[in-house]
């Protein structure tokens, strides 16, 4: 915005010289070349100087109109010239000059623009899960959930709620039959109040669902074999409040079939090498 004060008030000095000194200019194309050459080079004069004004844009305007007419009335005063006025100079300088000083006003008294507002912080609430692991069985399927924490992202010093609460951990599950292999389904937690209701999530808000997912590139698991997977899912905010929540129930699916190993022999023979 500066720099472009510079180049109207050179262009303005430029324009006003005709009107002022009415004789012994060049026309409006060397005014307002001079004018440029003053109100730039002036600019360049006193940021070497340590003189440029930084007291707004009004006070930069009226330096760099001064420095502006300095080559004008210099050419004035040593290179005079008889030519004579043209009337289309007058015209240009007319309409420039009303274009010019529009500009400048809307510069000066035109609306402000307002300083992007700053995002406040955001930091993550973390809240223990007492305890952090638990031993689970549902007929031949045992394991552990593990690690399990509750966090939420705030906005620093206001407490908004930028990140809803999220319940995260590790499930471990076994096989632990000899003769069965189970497929998994589904899984869904529930969150149980000192009354032994369920706490609703709040609108909009996603189900805990667990989705299994294969295990050793199988959708199974085999007699004995153990499967892994991480909990990510929503916690309702009601549960967050002191002594509200009572327990965490698993409820997963599985479907069970008999597991059969067989042998299979196959006759073959070798024969001679080539």
């Amino acid at each position: 915005m500066t720099f472009l004060m510079w180049i109207l008030s050179g262009v303005l000095a430029g324009l006003l010289a005709g009107w002022v000194v009415k004789r012994g200019g060049y026309g409006l194309r060397w005014d307002i070349t001079l004018g440029l050459v003053g109100s730039i080079g002036g600019s360049w004069l006193l940021r070497s100087l340590g003189f440029y004004p930084g007291a707004g844009i009004v006070a930069t305007a009226i330096v760099a109109f001064i420095v502006a007419v300095i080559p004008i009335v210099v050419q004035r005063k040593f290179m005079v010239t008889e030519r004579p006025a043209e009337k289309k100079d007058a015209f240009w300088r007319w309409g420039l000059g009303a274009a010019l000083v529009a500009l400048v006003a809307w510069m000066i008294f035109g609306p402000v623009q307002q300083p992007a507002a700053v995002a406040a912080p955001v930091e993550e609430r973390m809240y223990a899960v007492t305890p952090a692991s638990v031993k689970v069985k549902a007929g031949m399927v045992t394991g552990e959930v593990t690690d399990m924490k509750v966090a939420e992202r705030v906005e620093k010093g206001s407490d908004r709620i930028v990140a809803a609460a999220k319940l995260t951990g590790t499930l471990r599950l076994k096989n632990t039959s000899t003769n069965q292999t189970v497929r998994l389904l589904e899984g869904k937690l529930r969150y149980i109040d000192a009354a032994g209701q369920p706490i609703k999530l709040e609108d909009a808000r996603s189900e805990p669902i667990i989705k299994f997912t294969t295990y050793g590139g199988s959708e199974r698991l085999d007699p004995g074999q153990e499967a892994i997977q991480s909990l990510d899912v929503d916690f309702p905010a009601e549960a967050l409040k002191a002594k509200k929540l009572k327990e965490i129930r698993l409820e997963f699916a599985y479907i069970p079939s008999q597991y059969r190993e067989e042998t299979v022999n196959f006759a073959v023979s070798i024969g001679a090498g080539k």
